[in-house]
């Protein structure tokens, strides 16, 4: 029989302790190069006019708060948080709406609900960038079934994606449906949990389904509350859906803030503040003497 030996003075708790925490020095290990070490380097980078360009003065931290400051007073940043910020409640409050009346009207132990709840988990699996393209093709009329439909009865829709109204509300609309199976899920979770006599008891008492949902709804706020976390923090991660639907636009309606910071590096190599107004003071002297045309050659 094995038999656990312990130091002197070292009781089953202390060894206990000592032995999760031997366990969890791995899972720690890789978790702090995989995710604390970029994001410092990220943050250090931030505070240095870095450049592809200029190797040598990627890393001068003369003037620290350049950046922060220029972004601060950058209007077409700041309106890409306003833009970011209502697609996040928006998405998320449409996630946690269907999810929440789904799972109430799913919610049972047949197993035509049980293939029905199977099926609508499958949006939740696909890869962001295929979930895209499905939704590209709804929006476009001149391949979608759902305009050539709409069509047929009379009803014609333009594109929700090249209106500014409405482009948003077609990148929100395509997030909820690949995302509302998560609340969904969770929902249904809790529900299985919920007891059944006080609800048996409350029908015969003649209550009716919207006490029923009252009396519940206790046991699914704190499920509600974590869904909630959990979606507007993946929100923030909608870029394949803007890169393929609307590429930001029309103008920058739909321009968030990490799509922002995108086309600002990759498109335009803008990738400290001040390397960006350096090449534009460049730009501009170059489009001056374009304007003026060529230099005048000067007699010795």
């Amino acid at each position: 029989m094995n038999t656990l030996t312990l130091r002197p003075g070292l009781g089953w708790e202390a060894a206990r302790r000592r032995a999760f925490l031997w366990g969890l020095l791995p899972s720690l290990a890789v978790l702090l190069v995989i995710t604390l070490a970029p994001a410092t380097a990220l943050l250090v980078t931030s505070f240095t006019p870095l450049s592809l360009t200029d190797a040598a003065g990627t890393f001068r931290f003369d003037d620290p708060l350049v950046n922060y400051r220029h972004l601060l007073v950058d209007t077409r940043f700041l309106r890409s948080i306003a833009t970011q910020l209502q697609l996040s409640v928006s998405s998320v409050a449409l996630q946690l709406g269907v999810g929440l009346g789904l799972a109430l009207l799913l919610n049972g132990r047949s197993k035509l609900l049980g293939a029905t709840r199977t099926a609508f988990l499958i949006p939740m699996v696909l890869p962001p960038i295929v979930v895209a393209l499905i939704w590209k093709i709804l929006y476009t009329p001149d391949v979608s079934p759902l305009h050539r439909a709409l069509e047929a009865v009379g009803l014609p829709v333009r594109s929700l994606i090249a209106n500014p109204d409405t482009a948003l509300w077609a990148i929100s609309i395509a997030d909820t449906w690949q995302w509302f199976p998560f609340t969904l899920l969770m929902v249904l979770a809790t529900l299985q949990m919920v007891p059944d006599d006080p609800l048996e008891a409350a029908s015969l008492d003649g209550a009716n389904r919207w006490q029923l949902f009252r009396y519940i709804v206790p046991y699914l706020r704190p499920v509600l509350v974590v869904c909630g976390l959990f979606r507007l923090i993946d929100s923030f991660k909608a870029f394949p859906l803007i890169y393929v639907l609307t590429d930001g636009g029309p103008g920058t309606v739909t321009e968030v803030t990490n799509y922002y910071g995108f086309i600002q590096a990759f498109n335009f190599s803008y990738w400290g503040v001040r390397q960006r107004h350096r090449d534009g003071d460049s730009r501009g002297r170059v489009r001056a003497q374009l304007a003026g045309g060529p230099p005048r050659m000067e007699r010795p």
